[in-house]
């Protein structure tokens, strides 16, 4: 018995490659719509597809029927590492980006859609490349392997495991994973679509209309704009607003809506949290800047809310630059940093889910004090939790922690603020975009040293990854028979 199939891995990442050297070509018309080189796109594409057919010629004799767990692991953990180091090539071959190492941080953010920047000035970049970096959010967001999937159907059922990996938590909706993913892509595409819509409407202009679209969708955060949703009207910021929201929640919600099974919808535990936390954190937040500046109560509204939606949901698009809000709004943005949309969105962070069953462990235990001889059990959404899930998502919360204190160290250590270093630990593993210091929302990563850039890519991929798929494959358990 093999610990891995080779040849099955390779054969999923020619099918990765081919993913990404059509993506490339999505950014022709763009090319030709506005008379710019299409040199980048052609030669990232011949060069990705060169490496894609020479994986497929060594992987014919794949067999998907060996395909285990460790080979989702290390299909699922190389596939974003790839994705992530070709889709500097259109950076680095237009010479937009000419470092490796800060193109590798922008096509990391956008893959894993974080939303951090190096660039000073998007402006006068090209509109193909970015186009290019707001489709990386939206192919980030909906999951290659997600896509992988449908192109891929000789993996056959083993393929929701997938698909799971992404989302450790993810309630399972449908017995075939190639129906899971085509409802899936459904309601992505009918989101960005209609959000395209409504962008449209207001002052924004096509091109601009369809970035922001992909990255609200996505919960990625580029922008065209060096001032983000700042520079736009606050018709479009409540749209985006509005679009954030829906993109952080679960995608079984919009499932059970469809099916018309509005008593799953109820049941969710975890969307009446998520939306409970949205509505306490963005009055908290209303509340602190009416009171403590002149602005008046519909930009506080629009500020407080929007910039507490952008956390949570992990998008990071900013309409004002926060790090001019009194502390202690600066002080909730960190903490919702660690908050994470709802598990099964497009979200990153801890997610809501693993935050609802930690209070229901802590209140468990205040029961086990006052009533010693009690026994209790934890549920989410009516059914009981099984201790091993439990103990997996106890785990997880603290390994996030854990990998969040050793990042920040680490940026400190290459002689970064601690406030910086901090916030850019958080705010990468989260998936969010800007963090506090030198790296707000009015800045950006460019003034890091290199390591630090190279640690902040890393962490955006364990994120992406929600840590422990990438990690299970460096135990010794892994490389055991």
């Amino acid at each position: 018995m093999k610990l891995i199939n080779p040849l099955l891995i390779i054969r999923i990442l020619s099918t990765i490659l081919l993913i990404e050297t059509i993506s490339y070509l999505f950014c022709l018309p763009v090319v030709f719509i506005y008379k710019e080189s299409p040199d980048p796109f052609l030669w990232s594409a011949a060069i990705t597809i060169f490496f894609s057919v020479i994986f497929y010629f060594i992987s014919r004799e794949a067999d998907s029927h060996k395909f285990s767990n460790r080979d989702g692991f290390l299909a699922v953990t190389l596939s974003w590492v790839i994705f992530s180091l070709l889709g500097t090539l259109p950076y680095l071959i237009s010479g937009t980006i000419p470092s490796f190492i800060d193109a590798f941080f922008e096509s990391t953010s956008g893959f894993s859609t974080t939303g951090s920047s190096i660039l000073k000035n998007v402006e006068i970049l090209p509109y193909s490349i970015l186009f290019w970096r707001s489709l990386t959010h939206w192919i980030g967001g909906i999951g290659i392997i997600v896509i992988l999937i449908i192109i891929l159907p000789s993996i056959r059922a083993t393929g929701y495991q997938l698909f799971s990996l992404e989302s450790s938590m993810k309630e399972k909706i449908h017995p075939k994973t190639k129906a899971i993913v085509f409802r899936v892509l459904f309601i992505y595409l009918g989101l960005t679509l209609a959000e395209i819509l409504l962008l449209n409407i207001g002052e924004m202009n096509l091109f601009d209309s369809i970035c922001h679209s992909f990255g609200t969708v996505a919960t990625g955060g580029f922008s065209t704009k060096n001032n983000s949703l700042a520079y736009y009207s606050s018709y479009s910021q409540y749209i985006v607003m509005i679009f954030m929201f829906l993109a952080g929640t679960s995608q079984v919600i919009y499932y059970y809506i469809v099916k018309f099974n509005f008593k799953k919808v109820r049941q969710n535990e975890e969307l009446w949290f998520y939306i409970a936390v949205a509505l306490i954190a963005g009055t908290i937040a209303t509340i602190i800047l009416h009171v403590n500046s002149t602005r008046t109560f519909e930009e506080s509204f629009r500020e407080g809310f929007f910039q507490v939606i952008s956390i949570i949901t992990c998008t990071g698009f900013t309409s004002t630059d926060y790090l001019l809000w009194p502390g202690a709004a600066l002080l909730l943005i960190f903490l919702l940093m660690f908050s994470g949309a709802s598990t099964g969105s497009t979200g990153g962070g801890i997610r809501m889910a693993r935050h609802l069953i930690v209070l229901k462990n802590i209140k468990n235990i205040f029961v086990k004090l006052n009533h010693p001889k009690s026994i209790s059990f934890i549920k989410l959404n009516g059914k009981s939790v099984t201790e091993n899930t439990n103990i997996s998502i106890l785990s997880f919360v603290v390994l996030y922690l854990f990998l969040f204190v050793i990042g920040t160290i680490i940026i400190v250590i290459t002689g970064v603020d601690p406030i910086t270093a901090s916030s850019s630990a958080a705010t990468c593993m989260a998936g969010i975009g800007p963090g506090l210091g030198s790296v707000g929302p009015m800045s950006n990563f460019s003034g890091l040293p290199e390591l630090s850039k190279v640690v902040l890519s890393l962490l955006m991929i364990i994120g992406r990854l929600e840590i422990i798929t990438m990690f299970t494959i460096f135990t010794r358990t892994f490389w055991k028979l």
